[in-house]
């Protein structure tokens, strides 16, 4: 979902965050590792245009929209560009066309940066563009974890309601 909106507890939450930011370490430690052998505009021109095409365009509609609905195409332009499909289908043309490079790295580094450092996932249509707790959200969380929809802590689990069969 986005980082106001996880539909998974907060310790998940931070556990799905810390594969990516695993990710985001060993490809920054070959990135600087072959920091001589970098195409710098290739880098900073992958490293950009996922969030020029992905992010932005959607960003500007949603800070300018009065209702802050904006339409489904932003959506679908994010999670496009935001997508590691997309992104590794983009490295393989690339590779295809133009040999391998370091420079790619731009492309897992954004990705994983975005995912473990800010916690933006993809994008649901029934949320708002930018992230904002939905009150879905925060009764599922407190219900879930009996804290009232706070960050105080969870209740023991002896303490929680039994779970229901059906």
């Amino acid at each position: 979902m986005d980082a106001k909106n996880l539909f998974e507890t907060p310790v998940t939450s931070k556990l799905h965050r810390a594969e990516y930011g695993l990710g985001l370490v060993v490809a920054s430690v070959l990135f600087f590792a072959h920091l001589g052998d970098v195409s710098w505009p290739v880098f900073v021109g992958l490293f950009l245009y996922i969030d020029l095409i992905g992010y932005i365009p959607g960003a500007i509609a949603f800070h300018r929209s009065a209702t802050k609905e904006i339409p489904k195409v932003y959506y679908v332009l994010y999670n496009t560009m935001h997508s590691l499909v997309t992104q590794g289908l983009v490295t393989l043309v690339w590779i295809w066309a133009f040999g391998a490079e370091w420079a790619l790295l731009a492309l897992p580094i954004h990705l994983f940066g975005d995912r473990a450092l800010f916690g933006n996932f993809l994008k649901s249509f029934g949320l708002p563009f930018e992230p904002v707790a939905h009150p879905g959200y925060l009764r599922f969380r407190a219900g879930f974890e009996g804290t009232g929809g706070t960050d105080e802590q969870p209740r023991p689990v002896s303490a929680r309601p039994a779970a229901r069969t059906p």
